[in-house]
């Protein structure tokens, strides 16, 4: 079984240094890609200086999606594996990775890829993830990080890999293709990665357009707009709605930023829903991605290949 490891990174140089370092000690035998987007912190100059990178593939768009695919098409192993830069890779990460892809699901599907969970580093200790499984219509959807996941190539070349189309949500977009193939994720604790507390807490500013313009796009793209959609929908609106009437219960938010963000997840929702419908018309096949891996060949802008 040869593996392939593709690190989509863009300015994060120091990370990007940890993740590989990680890589170099757990998993050694390893094929790795880097796949860096239009970094201006030296990222370039500090992955040619190292002798365990395989190929450095350089892209001018900021979208980790295209950058998976880019890396995706350099990827010579039958497993290929995705790790984010902001992660670094535990002893043995690799031999969970091995076993999982090599098992054989109980349950009749065909073992796609494989899984586990992050340790984030808090103050107080240490936290980790469980699986995530969800029933939709006739899918049992198993969920991954998409910094921390590895496939069967026929899996996934069979789903035309990442929707470029979108900017976050790329992963659970994934996931429901998957599931549409009749393709397991397994979960295995064994295959841990680790993400360190950022300075600022790791808290970022959601985009809300883009968050639901995602989430529109993938329900719809998948599944058509069937009124479980659109109940998915309404209740994630809903949820977020009441949780940021209570920021501004508890003076963390202003009455203006609350409505602006409501502004936002209607504009988003919309604009998702409208291009889902595009999408499942323009791609009819199982695989649902008509912005997919196959659909271009211009991804990169040069690449440093040293196999």
């Amino acid at each position: 079984m040869d593996v392939s490891v593709v690190v989509p990174t863009l300015n994060g140089r120091e990370q990007l240094t940890a993740c590989l370092d990680a890589l170099a000690a757990n998993a050694p035998a390893a094929e790795v890609i880097v796949v860096n987007g239009p970094s201006a912190d030296g990222t370039s100059g500090m992955v040619r200086d190292r002798d365990d990178v395989d190929v450095l593939v350089e892209i001018d768009e900021r979208n980790v999606n295209v950058a998976r695919n880019a890396g995706l098409d350099r990827a010579s192993g039958d497993v290929v594996a995705f790790v984010d830069y902001a992660l670094a890779v535990e002893e043995g990460w690799f031999a969970a990775l091995r076993e999982g892809i090599a098992a054989v699901p109980a349950d009749g599907d065909r073992r796609g890829g494989v899984t586990g969970p992050t340790h984030r580093q808090l103050r107080a200790g240490v936290t980790t993830e469980n699986a995530e499984v969800r029933e939709i219509r006739d899918r049992e959807v198993r969920y991954f990080n998409g910094g921390n996941v590895a496939f069967r190539r026929e899996a996934v070349e069979g789903i035309d890999g990442f929707d470029e189309y979108l900017r976050t949500g790329g992963a659970r977009d994934a996931a429901h293709r998957l599931a549409g193939l009749d393709y397991e994720v397994a979960w295995r604790p064994g295959m841990c990665v680790r993400r360190e507390l950022e300075a600022d807490g790791g808290r970022k500013e959601r985009d809300w357009r883009w968050r639901y313009r995602s989430l529109a796009y993938r329900l719809v793209k998948n599944y058509g707009l069937r009124p479980g959609v659109v109940y998915r929908l309404l209740r994630h609106a809903g949820d977020d709605a009441v949780e940021g009437l209570q920021g501004v219960a508890r003076g963390e938010r202003r009455p203006s930023s609350w409505f602006a963000s409501g502004r936002d997840v209607v504009r988003g929702g919309l604009r998702g829903t409208a291009d889902g419908l595009l999408a499942r018309l323009r791609d009819r096949e199982p695989r649902r991605n008509p912005n997919g891996w196959s659909r271009r060949t211009d991804r990169a802008v040069t690449v440093d290949d040293r196999r």
